[in-house]
């Protein structure tokens, strides 16, 4: 009898420690890896990195991108808490939400560009090396639906 109730702690005290493991921290400096990478109908950048600062649940990202309409670098900020926030991309701004659902980051975002309505959900996942970050995002608008993913490699110093 007293074993089983050992038993049966353990199981429980497993469980709860499983719970409560500490969510991915996404903070680094990343670049894209166009081949691993899927940019459906969308032209593909030449190149992207990404500086990530996260101290949950701060999330600061600032991406600079190149490819076929120029040069452009974006300053962002999110709450992983599901707080909405405001960024500005260019002529847009666009409000976003973000929140955990498991050991993944769903974004939630919407914008007007030039007066359609486009709304993204985006799901943010870390490789179990905490290599290889994986970007991934369902764009919807009156035009259609479109996928993508971004696959960022982390850079060493």
């Amino acid at each position: 009898m007293q074993r089983r109730w050992f038993l049966t702690a353990f199981a429980l005290l497993v469980g709860v420690a499983g719970a409560m493991q500490a969510k991915p921290n996404f903070s680094g400096d990343w670049k894209l890896n166009v081949d691993k990478s899927d940019f459906g109908p969308m032209p593909a950048p030449t190149s992207m990195t990404s500086k990530i600062d996260h101290a949950d649940p701060d999330l600061k990202v600032t991406t600079s991108m190149s490819g076929q309409q120029g040069d452009m670098t974006f300053d962002a900020k999110y709450n992983t808490e599901g707080k909405e926030t405001t960024n500005q991309f260019g002529p847009m701004e666009v409000k976003s939400t973000a929140n955990w659902e498991g050991d993944e980051l769903v974004m939630n975002m919407k914008f007007d560009a030039n007066g359609t309505e486009i709304t993204i959900k985006g799901k943010w996942s870390l490789s179990a090396d905490g290599k290889t970050l994986t970007q991934a995002s369902h764009f919807n608008s009156p035009q259609g639906e479109v996928d993508v993913k971004y696959v960022l490699e982390k850079q060493t110093k």
